[in-house]
This record gives structure tokens, sequence and C-alpha cells, in this order.
């Protein structure tokens, strides 16, 4: 075991010792957001009453990776499977790249491998929750859109 920080952390990641699984990557680059405990506790408590959404990511296969979608996206479906019973797969032959290029609105996690992943979000986070830092562990470049 080993305490890091979430920005250490990934960096972690990106030299490729330690692996993240896409939920947590994603928390821990909310968390980036945040320069001490202090700050994160005083975030916390104050938007702690707004409420919550419940959502579950939907994973879009292609031909070279995989996109998990999230609320807000527009490529997020109207009525996801949050159980799994549906056993839905999406799927398409357009390449990663290309639905990145294509689209605008963005609330998603691009996975590559298991060491490549990345976070494009812009969009209103709702509930006065604070979104990701848009970061990436690979050398991508599908910043022309966002």
């Amino acid at each position: 075991f080993q305490w890091s920080s979430p920005p250490e952390a990934i960096e972690r990641l990106k030299a490729q010792e330690i692996w993240l699984p896409p939920p947590q990557f994603y928390e821990f680059c909310r968390l980036c957001n945040f320069s001490s405990l202090g700050e994160l506790q005083k975030f916390s408590s104050a938007r702690a009453l707004e409420g919550c959404e419940r959502w579950m990511p939907v994973m879009l296969s292609a031909p070279d990776g995989f996109i998990q979608l999230l609320p807000g996206d527009e490529l997020y479906p109207e009525d996801p499977d949050y159980t799994g019973e549906k056993k839905i797969i999406m799927s398409t032959d357009k390449k990663v790249e290309d639905l990145m290029k294509e689209g605008g609105i963005f609330h998603r996690i691009v996975i590559k491998n298991v060491n490549s992943l990345a976070v494009y979000v812009n969009i209103q986070a709702k509930y006065k929750h604070i979104n990701p830092l848009m970061m990436k562990c690979d050398n991508s470049d599908y910043n022309s859109r966002l």
C-alpha cells in the first residue's frame, strides 16, 4: 500500500506504476480540483444538501477502444440500463478519434487500453457537484472541439 495525493496517483498511472479502474480515475480527476483536505471538506459540507443524481456509465465499444458514456453526454441513452438486466451492448464501427471529433457535448471516459484513460467533460455538473479536471493518461489529442 502507498498513500498518494490525487495528482500523484494520476502521475503514477501515467507512468504505468499503478492501475486505476475508470470510476476511480474519474473521481481522482474530480479530487484534483482541491488543493487540500480542508478545501475538499468545505466544498463537501457546502453542497451536501443539494442532492445527488443516480447514474450508471454506459459502455460504447469501438474498434480501437471503449467510451464510458455518462449522463449529459450526447451519446448517453435516454433510458440507461441501471440494473444490467437488459444487457444492452452499444457498439459502433467508428473509431474513438472520429467519435471525439464529431461530438460536441461530452461527459465521458475514453479507454484505449488498461493504462490509457482520458476524461472529457464540457457539461455543467448537477447539484453543485464539481466536474473532474479533464486529464488523460495517453497522447491522444481530442481537444479541438472542447
